[in-house]
C-alpha cells in the first residue's frame, strides 16, 4: 500500500468555521474550497446542522462553551482550534474543547491541508481509545456482576459448584453466562429488598 494511498480523500466533505468575519476566515475558505470542501461560515454560534459536519474550525480566541450544540470535549467531529491569542486562559479552554489540531493566525496560504489530516487521525484514535475503555469497563462489571451471582447461588457450597449451575441455568434460559448473572444478582436484589420491607 503506497504513503499516498493512505491519505483520505477529503473532496465533499463539509467544513464550519466558527469564527467572526475576518480575513482568517476568508484564507481559510480559499484553502478549503481548493482542497474540495464545502464550507459554512458561522458566528456567534453552531447552528444544529454543523451536528452533521465532518470537521469544525473554532475560534480560540474568543470562543465560548454556549456556541457549541455538545458539553466541552463531546464534539462528534474533528476540531480545529484558530489561535492567535497564546493566552493561558484561551489555550486551556481550547484544550477542554479537545482540539484535534491546531491553526495560527493569521492564516496564510498554507496550513489548512494538515491541519485536517492530523484532526481526523488524531479524532479517530481518541474515538477508538474511548471505545476500547467502554468495552474495558464493560468486561470488568460483567466479571464483577458474575462473581456476585456466584455468590449468591453457592450458599456456602464450592464456589467451582456455583459457576457450573449459572452455566446450567444459562443454556437452560439460552442466554448467555452475563445475561443469566444479571437476572440472578436482580433477582438477589430484589429478595433482599422485600426482605427489608418485611422486617420494616
Amino acid at each position: 500500500m503506497s504513503r499516498a494511498s493512505r491519505i483520505p480523500n477529503l473532496g465533499g466533505a463539509k467544513a464550519f468555521v466558527l469564527h467572526r468575519p475576518h480575513p482568517t476566515v476568508q484564507a481559510m475558505t480559499r484553502q478549503l474550497s481548493a482542497i474540495g470542501l464545502d464550507t459554512v461560515d458561522c458566528w456567534p454560534e453552531l447552528p444544529a446542522e454543523a451536528l452533521a459536519a465532518d470537521f469544525v474550525f473554532f475560534d480560540a480566541d474568543l470562543g465560548f462553551d454556549e456556541q457549541f450544540p455538545w458539553k466541552p470535549g463531546e464534539a462528534p467531529m474533528p476540531l480545529v482550534a484558530l489561535i492567535g491569542s497564546e493566552a493561558p486562559g484561551r489555550i486551556e479552554w481550547a484544550l477542554s474543547h479537545k482540539a484535534d489540531a491546531q491553526l495560527l493566525k493569521p492564516v496564510g496560504n498554507a496550513g489548512v491541508y494538515s491541519a485536517l489530516l492530523i484532526a481526523r487521525q488524531s479524532f479517530e484514535a481518541r474515538k477508538h481509545l474511548a471505545a476500547e475503555i467502554a468495552s474495558l469497563r464493560q468486561r470488568v462489571a460483567e466479571r464483577q456482576t458474575i462473581v456476585r451471582a456466584v455468590e449468591a447461588l453457592s450458599k456456602g457450597a464450592g464456589e467451582g459448584r456455583a459457576y457450573g449451575q449459572l452455566r446450567s441455568l444459562a443454556m437452560s434460559w439460552q442466554i448467555s453466562v452475563e445475561e443469566a448473572a444479571r437476572r440472578i444478582v436482580a433477582m438477589t436484589d430484589e429478595e433482599g429488598g422485600n426482605d427489608h420491607s418485611h422486617s420494616a
